[in-house]
């Protein structure tokens, strides 16, 4: 049985998200089942179809990845809390999309703001992305400082954007601007050591300069959503640590969509906090992979399936 009080729950963002997610979730348990009838009712078109069936093409979109990963986060939070009464995690995070899933776990966001606020966020991103087509690649076998030397050189002599998007973990990270930036740091990795370097199939370069085109409208729309102050500690990407107020939420949540997704640090500064246990919430296990490279010694579970959910819930009970 899980000690509570040292267990993090952890929600993933884009990248986990699988045609057929949370099918056998919503035909096991009314409480999914619930949840994904009321975002079909709010975004008014059946996302849980595209959830459960695709087509993949259309699942991957961005406009329709992050409420897709949002509302299955929170379709598994729902069985947890029937299932499982009173429990609750003692740290809560999400790796980018998955910080707005993680706002929700800590009731700081309610349900539906935050679905509406997600959908916009993507619908914004993908706005920012015909605006300004980019790309991303991950680099493997590289520390983050060689990375930012490598994205700083190569944005000097190309003049675009090129940055460290997200420290994963220990030699996995992923950088993010202009295409022809991101190619280049590509074919100069190697010489910089790296194992590998690996385009990503987007064409929205997330967390870098060139999501500057909608941060004022992002702004607008979390200006425009209620919140409240965090019930439990959520881990911010941002600055890679605690965020306590509704101030530093809205600021957060704006300052990400150009900012490095910390996840090493995030997961490092809950470990120091005494978190011993991390439980992902989502279709897959790529937070529990990254956590394991971090710190193997941490116990990690993922919940990405109603029988690993059932098992979970037997053991908690």
């Amino acid at each position: 049985m899980l000690d509570w009080s040292a267990t993090a729950f952890v929600f993933p963002g884009q990248g986990s998200q699988q045609v057929g997610m949370g099918a056998d979730l919503a035909s096991a348990y009314p409480a999914a089942r619930a949840v994904f009838q009321q975002a079909d009712e709010i975004l008014g078109f059946s996302l849980s179809t595209l959830c459960f069936e695709g087509p993949e093409d259309t699942l991957n979109d961005t406009i329709n990845t992050q409420p897709a990963l949002y509302v299955m986060g929170a379709a598994i939070l729902r069985v947890l809390e029937a299932e499982l009464g009173a429990a609750r995690p003692a740290m809560v995070a999400g790796h980018s999309l998955g910080e707005f899933t993680a706002l929700h776990a800590a009731s700081a966001l309610d349900f539906a703001g935050g679905l509406r606020l997600v959908r916009e966020r993507g619908r914004l991103m993908k706005e920012a992305g015909v605006r300004s087509p980019g790309a991303m690649a991950a680099i493997l076998g590289l520390d983050a400082e060689a990375v930012r030397a490598l994205c700083a050189e190569v944005s000097a002599q190309s003049g675009q954007p090129l940055v460290l998007a997200n420290d994963n973990c220990e030699g996995q990270l992923v950088i993010s601007g202009g295409r022809a930036a991101v190619e280049t740091a590509v074919s100069r990795a190697a010489e910089r050591g790296a194992k590998r370097a690996i385009p990503l199939a987007v064409s929205v370069a997330s967390h870098s300069p060139l999501m500057s085109a909608i941060t004022d409208k992002f702004r607008a729309a979390l200006d425009a959503t209620e919140f409240s102050p965090p019930a439990i500690p959520v881990v911010g990407n941002v600055q890679a640590r605690p965020l306590t107020d509704i101030a530093a939420i809205r600021a957060e949540l704006a300052e990400q969509l150009t900012s490095t997704v910390r996840w090493t640090e995030s997961v490092e500064v809950m470990r120091q906090a005494g978190i011993t246990s991390f439980v992902e919430l989502g279709p897959k296990d790529v937070l529990s992979g990254l956590i394991k490279r971090i710190d193997r010694s941490a116990e990690r579970i993922a919940l990405n399936s109603a029988d690993a959910v059932r098992d979970f819930v037997s053991q908690n009970a």
